[in-house]
């Protein structure tokens, strides 16, 4: 293999154990001390949740959020601690869309700081059920910032994604919305920042776990262009990332990037998951070439052409210098069930382009 994307792509793969028998996370001690601090975390046992969750237990903290609609991942989560040595994290099963608990977990634990991990992510699931989108990545981004305002929190550190730079499907639009919605908000105890990057290596769902699984099954590999590309980044150095913005000097700027080394073609990312299975099972596997999905596109890129990087204090962070844009959710907020997909897009459009 002479593809010098290939030794990118087998790094992210050692790191990530996605081949190793050993599938038990290693908590690598981080240099944070956050006592005094209550944390919140939001989508807590998905991907970036448990990263970050994986890398806070080794810290000190006043308190530690944990919040999850999803019952069995949480249950995963909560006994893949020790419960002895931490006392003082709490797991809830719990909506983001739902005023009444969210209030309650703000009135109750005052959280100061917040990691707003939870969305609906995957792009043809979410093309096909945009108000869902709505209500979970965009009205209840705006539910906890103004949550997070009432109470004095510090930091509101939203996820964002790739899919937010001139977005083409639901996803990157709901993303890039909320994006918009928090840099115009005003407060002299909150400071919002987003925080945009690639897909994470062998995240929940990705395309990644789906290849190996269809290997692991004797299946081929199925991509849906030969050219498309995505940016990658591996969890544990992404959630250390999120972690240097609690203490960023932001100055005037309410998102930042990580840096995303070279876009790695999907194609490629196949070819040396077969190849590894070869070695490994002794099997081979081919290439099937579908289509793109509709929402999604053949290249992503992490910033817009209105948009600039610059390098901040980290080298693996950097400031988007953009024009701000003031964005009113008043009419996702008055759309329902009845409201058609394709007018529901409309107004998501309009809104990606005030």
């Amino acid at each position: 293999m002479t593809n010098p994307n290939f030794e990118s792509i087998k790094n992210l793969l050692d790191t990530s154990g996605l081949l190793s028998k050993n599938t038990i996370p290693q908590k690598t001690p981080i240099n944070y001390d956050f006592s005094g601090e209550t944390l919140l975390i939001t989508g807590a046992a998905g991907s970036i949740g448990s990263g970050l969750c994986n890398l806070l237990f080794t810290s000190n903290f006043k308190r530690l959020i944990l919040v999850d609609n999803a019952e069995t991942p949480l249950f995963y989560l909560k006994n893949s601690i020790n419960l002895k040595e931490k006392n003082n994290v709490e797991f809830i099963l719990g909506d983001i869309r739902d005023k009444p608990q969210m209030s309650y977990i703000f009135e109750t634990f005052k959280p100061t700081y917040i990691f707003h991990t939870a969305a609906y992510k995957h792009v043809s699931i979410v093309e096909e059920n945009p108000f869902a989108a709505i209500k979970t990545n965009i009205l209840a981004t705006k539910l906890l910032s103004k949550l997070a305002i009432e109470h004095n929190s510090k930091r509101f550190i939203f996820i964002s994604t790739d899919k937010a730079v001139n977005p083409v499907g639901v996803m990157g639009m709901t993303k890039l919305i909320s994006e918009n919605y928090l840099s115009q908000l005003n407060s002299n105890t909150t400071q919002f920042i987003s925080a945009r990057f690639g897909n994470i290596f062998g995240s929940n769902g990705s395309v990644v776990p789906l290849f190996i699984s269809q290997l692991k099954n004797g299946k081929d590999i199925t991509i849906t262009n030969k050219n498309v590309s995505r940016l990658f980044i591996d969890k544990t150095k992404a959630c250390r990332l999120i972690l240097e913005l609690v203490k960023l000097d932001m100055l005037n700027y309410a998102k930042v990037s990580f840096e995303m080394g070279a876009p790695i073609r999907i194609i490629d990312l196949a070819k040396v998951l077969i190849s590894e299975f070869e070695t490994i099972k002794k099997t081979s596997a081919k290439i099937n070439i579908s289509e793109l999905s509709e929402g999604e596109k053949l290249h992503e890129s992490i910033i817009s052409k209105s948009e600039q990087l610059i390098l901040t204090s980290n080298k693996n962070i950097y400031y988007i210098a953009e024009n701000h844009h003031k964005i009113d959710l008043q009419e996702l907020e008055t759309i329902n069930q009845n409201t058609t997909n394709y007018d529901v897009k409309d107004i998501l459009k309009k809104l990606c382009k005030t």
